[in-house]
């Protein structure tokens, strides 16, 4: 019998085996624990970047509206008024005014425009009245927070610098379904998303006095004027309909006629009906 295979040497021979095994173990377990502390690192890292991207945005978005309420007023054109806030659409002759203020991002004014739009609309263009638009920026101070109704406020300023028809349009693709973003979606603090709306209106799509004054910002001042005229009146939510400063309710309600037959309803009582 060999030396090599007695009873002693295969003890031996099972404790280095044995010790070994245990050296990898541990080396294994090292490196499993690195590789987890560099994955920590490398998400910390990028949690913390995108916390210092999101509040340096912010920061930058702010500075801008800051910036924009010491700047020199610049109005649209089709404007009258102090500050250039008579913004009116229609027929200048037309006797009756009906005042309607909204936020851009106001889901309820989304839901106005588009089922009480359309009657409102045909109503101006037949006379019936003139509208006046009082657009506030009240839900960027909302907990929701953000600066997309001031910046969608300032680029309909820029669509009324090019006529009236073309605000009324624009404003009606802003709320309209396909483009109305939810109430804590600040969508609208984003240029390129005002800008990519407006393509689908025909006299603004590829407009570059349009697009120079979106983007340079040349009405933010103009939209910070705007937006203090709602608290102003002392009307506390939007949408809202005031005609002779009687705030106008759906009948048998408080709240503004939002449907289109609660809207039918209301102005026929307001104005007469229709001949």
């Amino acid at each position: 019998m060999s030396n090599r295979n007695n009873p002693q040497n295969k003890q031996a021979a099972r404790e280095r085996l044995r010790a070994e095994r245990e050296r990898q173990a541990k080396k294994d377990k090292t490196k499993r624990q690195l590789m987890v502390a560099g994955s920590l690192v490398v998400v910390l890292a990028v949690a913390g970047g995108v916390a210092y991207a999101v509040t340096q945005m912010n920061k930058s978005e702010d500075g801008q509206w800051k910036t924009a309420a010491t700047k020199t007023l610049v109005k649209p054109a089709n404007t009258s008024g102090e500050n250039g806030t008579e913004v009116v659409i229609g027929d200048k002759n037309a006797k009756e005014t009906l005042t309607v203020y909204e936020d851009p991002r106001c889901p309820i004014c989304s839901i106005f425009e588009q089922n009480s739009g359309k009657k409102l609309r045909e109503d101006v263009k037949d006379g019936r009245y003139k509208v006046r638009y009082i657009l506030a920026n009240f839900i960027d101070d909302s907990p929701a927070k953000g600066t997309g109704s001031k910046n969608a406020v300032s680029a309909l300023g820029a669509a009324l610098n090019v006529s009236p028809e073309a605000f009324a349009d624009y404003k009606e693709a802003l709320y309209s379904k396909g483009n109305h973003p939810d109430e804590t979606d600040d969508a609208y603090a984003d240029d390129k998303k005002l800008l990519d709306i407006a393509q689908q209106v025909p006299s603004l799509k590829g407009n570059k006095d349009f697009e120079k004054n979106l983007k340079d910002h040349t009405f933010d001042r103009w939209a910070l004027e705007l937006g203090k005229l709602m608290g102003k009146d002392g009307v506390k939510g939007t949408p809202a309909l005031v005609h002779n400063k009687k705030q106008l309710t759906a009948p048998g309600t408080d709240n503004p006629p939002i449907m289109a037959d609660q809207f039918t309803a209301t102005i026929d009582a307001e104005f007469g009906k229709k001949k």
